[in-house]
């Protein structure tokens, strides 16, 4: 009952009207609570204060608060690492862990010899930057590692910059050297972009640019194979024409070419491709791919060593691994300026290949890929792995797709294959040394099926987009014929220069009114779509500025049907012509009259004035004669009686010249993103320009930005106000149909005559 009784208030509180219950509720409170005067305030406040913190207190407090943060954005692991759910994910992380370092041991061995380095430098590449990228990386299934355009990239620097006249050994060391040190620059790069938000670089590489730039890597990548399928020794080329260069040398020696080496790496080739092509069919019944590049590594270790090919049939082997790891080593800092243009290619590369990557299975499976802090694990990566003599590395598509489909859901299968990795370094590695450098040659070659598969794009893109077709072919002809990095370089130069022209010539257009609408279309698209009397719209379908402005106003004056430049060039010539014709006379009138003044004789005046007056008629003939028949000049209505003297309004009627046949101009500005200063004076212009024929010029559909950019330049005067900017098209088409352009009030004098 007590119970009841003491929330009984509240029941009845709440069945009150709302203004009722609040009124109850301050009552209660202020029963409850009996007020306090300033005195029990301040002891109230004096008891329970906490002692202020310290200044240096508070920075250490924030300065702590700003540290976590940081380190939980620069290093995610401690993120998502803790909610890991082991039951769901472990298994599939391990197996697919597992698959993909079955995948990553040959091709490490192979992507190396691509690189122009001994093999067990692939297996170090496919460690070091796998596992920091476990600790830094954002992507749950990119498959970070050794990757053939990464490889051959690096192998025209290595080559390039390596001595030649040096034994195997030697030259050995100083390829390591520059790839290791270019690996370090690599990671600086990456590092820095990322650090300051400069994520958004890679979106100046294009889809059409990135695949084109893949597909003549992967040609690259072909021909630089060659040498070890058939056994041949090449000399070194490097710089533009390079791949010529290579091609015509293989043609030329392939008489040289070794048999037992080209039947070691056409099995080895046709092995791989059929279990490809099993793998496939049987995608949906195996639960992990049939490991044939790691099958077909050990059957040609394991025939090369029984059967002694180097010895009975002279193919090259790749020799001694070194099992263990090695200590970490400084770059070479000589060698920074030398590699600076590659190394900012390679990261921006790189890059661009592991973000879209990244994106794509972000898309897929539903979470955010931050591209700056990509950048950052990427760099980390390839920084510490050049440390200890790694080349740089991005991520494979084949091996993130395996590690997609075999179940993947983390890094974690990257830190197993990793794992997987040290220990074929450290105890395994060794067993390797009979395997046929043919074999890693064909192993590269048919991992390439994907990248040449992209030729197709030709096809695709002549239906799709003309413009992309031409940005996918100087990509690829600047890459085969420039090598990679200057390739790179004309590719990007060219894309944004196509973009530059693209927007020089946009679609431009007059809108008409659709009946009953507020709606306006191109009348050359929209049947439906009617001019409104007297009103021109003009749009463009890009933006102006400096590189466009001058086209812009040559297509607005073409497509309102009017010669304005003619007009204007007209207009003042009749000006000029009335303007000496005027100067004229009054000089005329000034010396007969002085010869008045002086004169006294009578009739000598009288003779004065006579000539006088006739000389007024000789020149209104000669002014009336002027003017032909087709320009006819009409007198002016007189203002300005206060001043006693005739002012006639200069109009294009009053002048003989034809008007246009409308009185306003509408500029629908909608496509309009910024403001430049070259944008600001040709839309004076084309205020001017028209106002000298008679035509009122307004502004629509511009955004806020561009106005705050308008009243930064200066644009908005006496003669252009905001009056003249309207929000919408159809609303300055409603003001210019009620407010034509009155008659000019400029003003020229004219003598009556």
């Amino acid at each position: 009952m007590g119970l009841a009784d003491a929330s009984g208030p509240r029941d009845t509180q709440a069945l009150l009207p709302a203004t009722q219950a609040m009124e109850l509720r301050k009552r209660d409170y202020h029963m409850e609570r009996p007020l306090l005067n300033q005195e029990h305030l301040e002891e109230l406040g004096h008891r329970g204060s906490a002692p202020r913190a310290r200044p240096w207190q508070t920075w250490l407090r924030c300065s702590r608060a700003r540290a976590h943060a940081l380190l939980l954005q620069h290093l995610p692991i401690l993120v998502w690492l803790p909610r890991y759910p082991v039951r769901d994910w472990l298994l599939g992380d391990l197996l697919s862990g597992l698959s993909v370092a079955i995948m990553q041991l040959p091709q490490g061995l192979a992507y190396a010899l691509l690189a122009g380095l001994p093999p067990v430098f692939g297996l170090y590449s496919s460690f070091y930057p796998v596992f920091i990228y476990f600790l830094f990386g954002t992507s749950r299934h990119i498959s970070v590692g050794t990757f053939a355009v990464m490889s051959v990239m690096v192998g025209s620097v290595t080559e390039s910059l390596a001595p030649q006249a040096l034994n195997d050994s030697t030259i050995n060391a100083a390829r390591v050297q520059v790839a290791s040190t270019l690996s370090v620059l690599v990671g600086l790069f990456q590092v820095g972009l990322g650090l300051v938000h400069f994520g958004f670089v890679v979106t100046y590489l294009s889809e059409p640019l990135v695949r084109g730039y893949t597909t003549a890597a992967a040609v690259q990548v072909f021909v630089s194979q060659l040498k070890y399928v058939f056994g041949l020794h090449l000399s070194s080329h490097s710089g533009p024409l390079s791949l010529i260069y290579t091609v015509l040398e293989v043609c030329w020696k392939l008489p040289q070419s070794k048999v037992g080496t080209m039947v070691t790496a056409a099995v080895a080739g046709v092995v791989l491709v059929l279990v490809k092509l099993l793998n496939d069919k049987l995608q949906q019944q195996l639960p992990m791919p049939v490991p044939g590049e790691l099958l077909t590594l050990i059957g040609a270790t394991s025939i090369s060593y029984g059967m002694d090919l180097k010895q009975k049939f002279d193919v090259d082997v790749v020799g001694n691994i070194p099992t263990g790891l090695v200590p970490p080593v400084a770059p070479n800092s000589q060698l920074f300026s030398k590699l600076m243009g590659s190394a900012f290619a390679i990261a921006l590369v790189g890059f661009a290949i592991a973000i879209s990557l990244g994106k794509i299975f972000a898309l897929r499976h539903g979470y955010r890929v931050d591209s700056n802090q990509e950048l950052v694990a990427l760099g980390l990566s390839n920084l510490i792995g050049g440390i200890f003599q790694c080349f740089p590395v991005s991520c494979s598509m084949s091996r993130s797709l395996v590690q997609e489909s075999t179940g993947g859901n983390s890094q974690v299968a990257g830190a197993i294959s990793s794992l997987f990795i040290l220990l074929i370094i450290v105890k395994l590695g060794e067993l390797f040394h009979c395997l046929p450098k043919a074999v890693l040659a064909a192993i590269v070659i048919v991992n390439l099926k994907g990248m040449l598969r992209q030729l197709s794009d030709v096809c695709s893109l002549w239906k799709a987009n003309r413009a992309d077709l031409l940005i996918w072919l100087v990509t690829f002809m600047a890459t085969i014929l420039l090598n990679l990095d200057l390739g790179l370089v004309a590719a990007v130069i060219f894309s944004l220069l196509l973009v530059v022209v693209r927007t020089q010539r946009p679609h431009y257009s007059i809108l008409g009114q659709v009946p009953d609408t507020d709606i306006y279309r191109d009348v050359a698209e929209y049947s439906e779509a009617k001019e409104v009397p007297g009103v021109k719209v003009f749009r463009s379908s890009a933006t102006m500025y400096f590189a466009n402005a001058e086209f812009y106003s040559d297509a607005l004056k073409q497509r309102c049907g009017v010669d304005v430049d003619l007009l204007i060039s007209q207009k003042k010539k009749l000006l000029k012509k009335q303007e000496q014709l005027k100067l004229k006379q009054l000089q005329k009138e000034k010396k007969l009259q002085k010869q008045a003044a002086s004169s006294k004789d009578t009739s000598v005046s009288i003779n004065v004035n006579t000539s006088l007056e006739d000389m007024r008629s000789n020149d209104a003939e000669d002014c009336k004669a002027m003017v032909s028949p087709g320009d006819k000049m009409e007198d002016a209505t007189a203002s300005g009686q206060e001043d006693s003297k005739a002012a006639d309004v200069a109009t294009l009627k009053a002048l003989g010249l034809p008007q246009p046949d409308f009185h306003s101009l509408i500029l629908d500005l909608s496509a309009l993103s910024f403001v430049d200063t070259v944008c600001l004076k040709s839309l004076k212009n084309i205020f001017r320009d028209f106002r000298e024929i008679e035509v009122e010029v307004y502004m629509a559909a511009c955004h806020s930005p561009v106005v705050s950019q308008l009243e930064a330049g200066h644009f908005f005067d006496a003669s252009i106000t905001k009056k003249h900017l309207f929000a919408s098209v159809h609303d300055a088409v409603t003001f210019a149909l009620q407010h034509p352009r009155p008659v000019p009030n400029s003003r020229v004098s004219v003598t009556r005559l």
